[in-house]
């Protein structure tokens, strides 16, 4: 009787158990190793939102009291830095207007002078704004939007001065008081002060909006992208009473003359920023 060759079945077994074993544990590694990966990023993220921009805390006040609209004491601050001269601060305008009157007394929204070199004429403009406003706040945003408005037209004028003028006697100013303040150190301070701080917030180009001391991307300077940044710090906040409605005017109140605003530094010394286009 021939005997049966002997049968060697067992050893692939043994082999195909074993490499199921390491398929096993190693789906176990890399399955844990993600989560762990997953839980560390939204960790990271967790703390960057919790984390208060330093800079935002150690800058220079800036202009005092600052150019404002909307509630000093709202939980949601929304600061600009922008350029009477800049087509792109022009640009996010009409936007950052919707957004005082959609949120109004919800958010404190701040504007700061921010003039840069590159611009001939914005330094001037800029302290413009802040003479106006020594004969009431009201007219600072009415010079404000002025300039905005028409921008085309002054920053290529010739008597850019007596443009000024004009617009100053549109919005109702006393226009020899104007001249004469626009003239002078108080305005001049005031924006100087507003540079200042944009500098030390490490401000290189305008406009630059900060939420909360958080920047925005410029690419999100729009309605929409606006509110996803101030609807996610107003559910941050702790509810807020005796909110009004939103408001369309009544800027705060403001005093350029009891300014707490260091010395005017030379327009030469200005930044050499660039503007976003």
């Amino acid at each position: 009787m021939k005997n049966e060759p002997k049968s060697n079945s067992g050893i692939p077994l043994v082999i195909i158990a074993v490499v199921l074993l390491a398929a096993i544990a190693g789906i176990y590694y890399f399955y844990n190793s993600s989560k762990g990966s997953t839980n560390s990023n939204r960790a990271r993220t967790n703390s960057n939102q919790a984390k208060p921009n330093t800079a935002a805390l150690n800058a220079p006040p800036g202009a005092q009291p600052p150019n404002m609209l909307g509630s000093p004491t709202a939980t949601v601050t929304v600061e600009e830095f922008a350029d009477f001269q800049c087509p792109s601060c022009a640009a996010t305008h009409p936007a950052l207007k919707e957004i005082q009157q959609i949120y109004g007394s919800r958010i404190k929204f701040i504007f700061r002078n921010f003039p840069l070199q590159m611009h001939d004429k914005a330094y001037d403009a800029a302290v413009a704004t802040e003479a106006a406003a020594m004969q009431g706040s009201d007219k600072f945003w009415a010079m404000h939007n002025l300039l905005y408005n028409n921008q085309k037209s002054w920053s290529t004028d010739t008597n850019f001065k007596q443009t000024l003028a004009g617009y100053a006697q549109q919005i109702g100013l006393d226009v020899n008081k104007f001249q004469t303040d626009a003239a002078g150190l108080a305005a001049k301070s005031r924006v100087d002060a507003d540079r200042e701080r944009g500098r030390g917030m490490n401000v290189t180009s305008t406009p630059t909006v900060f939420v909360n001391g958080q920047s925005v991307p410029y690419p999100e300077m729009n309605v929409q992208g606006l509110r996803q940044f101030i609807d996610a710090e107003l559910a941050r906040a702790p509810a807020q009473t005796g909110q009004a409605a939103p408001a369309t005017s009544g800027p705060a109140a403001q005093n350029p003359a009891s300014s707490s605003a260091s010395p005017a530094t030379s327009a030469a010394t200005a930044n050499s920023n660039t503007v976003k286009k």
